[in-house]
């Protein structure tokens, strides 16, 4: 059941059906499906993978549409923006595109049936050293620290067309507010989806010009008090613009007014484990992001549970809990030619064992990254599906049980050196900071070795003591 068609916003774009209607105002598990004219429909609870730069991390995009089954990707304008600080038009505005297609969607090659999430920042968001102001947010583009206003992300949602925008919101992420700080908030927020949802969806606006781009409302991670009148501005003058709600903290969910209870609900929590996406499946989210998935690929880990856990593995709860993730640099993978996990029919397990991806590991080939981030997304959209499952067979509660007392309630500890850390995953610690990246190469000093040398310079004839005395090679004792 969807939102009184008086109440929907000024677009057909998006749909957003309930499958258990009776939760939407519960604090409860909910089965949904939201439908985009054009798009795949995702069925929900679901995740919407995050991109970095324009694409998934480790994957090209002919891998992704081969062998992945995504649905949906979050993608983060400050990843684009470059110039746009500069009075110049980012390249990505300038991208040929048809009135009905999306300049970005062209700009990074996305094929037509995902459906395209735009929202301010990447997730998760780097602090920045500058604040947000009463008309702008502080982002982090590829050339530095920058704000971006208002008006500007207005103008970036109706030039790149994106599927789903998610609002501007005045968010603090390095500490928790003071009650002069929420206050500002809470304004700042409100002033953002006022403005940005008059401009795309307004009566000002003509029929031709108004945004087919669902809009995504932001709740701040605060209580309800606190932002009463925003939420009540959300449930009545505003609600005929929104098509759903941004939620930052799980707790958000039980601050939805129960008017809005039938929008879908996106969540940027952060979960750092499957026990946290339990969690904030129980209490109602419908979409959610989650960082540790390419984290883990990043730290050289298979994804390794199921949901719910088999039939036996919860019958003697004396048992060690299982794993969350292996750890493929471990020395025990050397000679194992397990698959990643048994029964899985991802790519990287029907072709690949884990004695591989260590020995790629081990080599610092990017293709270990690769299949680990396969896998790993395979993993988790067979986790979704179960829940979804179990959700339906009404057995939800009583299979999350049995999933805690099965695995382990942390990840693995990362042992393994992962790829290189790029700009945006690191904040910066001010002037004159390390290097994060150990250096890759060294001088080719073969020459002044040459010249230090004592001896006479190695000939076809010379010896195993010789090369390694003019520093070729290391004689192995025997």
């Amino acid at each position: 059941m969807g939102s009184d068609a008086s109440q929907r916003p000024p677009n057909d774009m998006v749909n957003f059906n309930l499958l258990n209607y009776a939760t939407a105002s519960t604090l409860a598990p909910r089965l949904g499906k939201l439908a985009i004219a054009g798009r795949n429909a995702i069925l929900t609870p679901h995740y919407i993978p995050l991109t970095s730069r324009g694409a998934v991390p480790h994957l090209a995009h002919d891998v992704m549409r081969e062998q992945t089954a995504i649905s949906g990707l979050y993608f983060g304008l400050e990843d684009f923006i470059e110039k746009l600080q500069k009075n110049g038009c980012p390249p990505v505005y300038k991208t040929p595109a048809a009135p009905n297609e999306s300049p970005l969607r062209n700009f990074v090659c996305l094929p037509e049936d995902p459906v395209l999430v735009l929202g301010p920042r990447r997730v998760p968001p780097l602090a920045c050293p500058a604040s947000n102001t009463p008309n702008s947010v502080a982002v982090l583009t590829t050339v530095g620290f920058a704000q971006l206003e208002t008006g500007q992300y207005v103008e970036a949602v109706q030039r790149l067309r994106p599927d789903i925008a998610v609002g501007l919101a005045d968010l603090v992420l390095t500490h928790r507010p003071g009650s002069k700080r929420q206050g500002k908030m809470v304004d700042r927020t409100h002033a953002f989806t006022t403005y940005s949802t008059e401009k795309l969806y307004g009566d000002t606006v003509s029929e031709g010009n108004r945004s087919k781009t669902a809009y995504f409302a932001p709740i701040l991670p605060l209580d309800n008090a606190q932002q009463i009148l925003y939420l009540e501005d959300l449930e009545d003058e505003l609600r005929r613009y929104i098509s759903g709600l941004a939620l930052y903290e799980s707790a958000s969910l039980s601050v939805v007014p129960e008017s809005l209870g039938d929008l879908p609900r996106l969540l940027f929590s952060e979960p750092a484990t499957p026990h946290d996406i339990l969690r904030e499946v129980s209490l109602g989210a419908d979409l959610l992001t989650i960082p540790f998935l390419s984290d883990t690929s990043d730290a050289g880990m298979a994804l390794d549970f199921v949901f719910p856990p088999p039939s036996d593995a919860h019958d003697t709860p004396a048992i060690e809990p299982k794993p969350l993730a292996l750890n493929l640099w471990a020395p025990t993978f050397t000679t194992d030619t397990a698959p990643l996990k048994e029964a899985c029919q991802c790519y990287t397990c029907r072709n690949h064992h884990r004695a591989y991806i260590h020995h790629l590991l081990s080599a610092k080939e990017m293709l270990a990254w690769s299949l680990l981030q396969l896998h790993n997304l395979h993993t988790m959209d067979s986790f979704f599906a179960k829940i979804r499952e179990s959700i339906q067979q009404g057995t939800f509660e009583s299979d999350v049980q049995k999933f805690q007392r099965t695995y382990a309630p942390q990840l693995p500890e990362k042992t393994g050196e992962g790829p290189r850390v790029r700009g945006y995953q690191a904040p910066s610690r001010g002037p004159n900071e390390p290097r994060r990246n150990a250096r890759a190469y060294g001088r080719l000093d073969i020459i002044e070795k040459f010249a230090e040398s004592q001896s006479s310079v190695a000939t076809p004839d010379t010896g195993a003591e010789g090369l390694e005395e003019h520093g070729f090679a290391k004689k192995l004792s025997s």
